[in-house]
């Protein structure tokens, strides 16, 4: 006879959530290594996050993703930081261990791990990163980290964006630079350009503000939106001529690495790219 009917539960929190196509991609994963686990998607406004980790930590849950606007608030209310999240600041995982919570960054391995997976190693690159929130700074931190050898991030706050740049420079061996978001702000020389923001996020059809003139067919471009794979943002690249890359490699190997870190085994990251495309149909 069977002797535990109850599934260990996992999910993630944002707002919004309800376009995020990541729940079917996580089962994926799960079944993948031989686990009966389940993955639900929860909207949580910023205002509740404290009274949403309050209750995964209640009910009992393995673990957590978090997504926007949580990356950067929940630190706060993490019992542990692994060290890589200590230093970015930001965490979208969770791992929730004898009733503490544990904040771990996979968002930027993910980012690495895709781009490898396509070819293209980051030993000697010059990034630019539209954005600083969470997913800029880990994506940016995970970069310096595996051998770029300048950043310039770009944003609209400037106190956010000098922070990064100053984090960069201060704790890696990469350089780092900050320009001021303005209107159809210009492109500088780079190896790879990232938008790192959500606009574009379904359902939203708008292109990130900047002079598309300055990309050209020796970038590469990639975006972190999800949905739709092929945002506007590389739309318009990609009649540049770059190179384009969409979010879903990131998605699936940041899935991948959280997979791993709640149960200890490795999944597999082809079944979770096909139950993602599958969700898209």
């Amino acid at each position: 006879m069977k002797e535990c009917f109850r599934i260990p539960t996992t999910g993630a929190f944002g707002d919004p959530i309800d376009e995020n196509p990541s729940g079917a991609m996580m089962e994926a994963g799960f079944r993948s290594t031989g686990l009966n686990w389940r993955y639900q998607l929860f909207r949580v406004a910023a205002c509740d996050l404290q009274d949403g980790l309050d209750g995964i930590r209640a009910l009992g849950f393995s673990g957590l993703n978090l997504t926007i606007p949580h990356k950067i608030t929940a630190v706060s209310y993490m019992e542990g930081l692994s060290e890589s999240a200590a230093l970015i600041g930001a965490i979208n995982t969770i791992l929730v261990k004898e009733g503490k919570l544990h904040g771990e960054n996979t968002d930027g391995k993910g980012f690495v791990i895709g781009l490898r997976e396509n070819g293209i190693f980051l030993a000697g690159k010059r990034l630019v990163i539209l954005g600083a929130g969470g997913a800029a700074r880990a994506i940016s931190v995970e970069c310096a980290l595996a051998g770029a050898v300048h950043l310039t991030i770009i944003n609209r706050t400037e106190e956010k964006g000098r922070e990064l740049a100053a984090l960069i420079t201060e704790n890696t061996s990469c350089t780092a630079e900050f320009i001021k978001w303005v209107e159809k702000v210009s492109i500088p020389a780079c190896d790879i350009l990232v938008n790192a923001t959500n606009i574009g996020l379904y359902p939203d059809k708008s292109l990130p503000d900047i002079d598309y003139d300055t990309i050209n067919q020796n970038m590469v471009v990639q975006d972190i939106i999800t949905n739709p794979a092929y945002t506007p943002f590389l739309q318009k690249a990609g009649e540049r001529g770059a190179h384009i890359l969409d979010g879903q490699s990131m998605l699936i190997y940041q899935g991948a690495l959280a997979v791993e870190l709640w149960t200890g085994r490795k999944p597999d990251p082809e079944a979770m790219r096909m139950a993602l495309i599958e969700s898209f149909t």
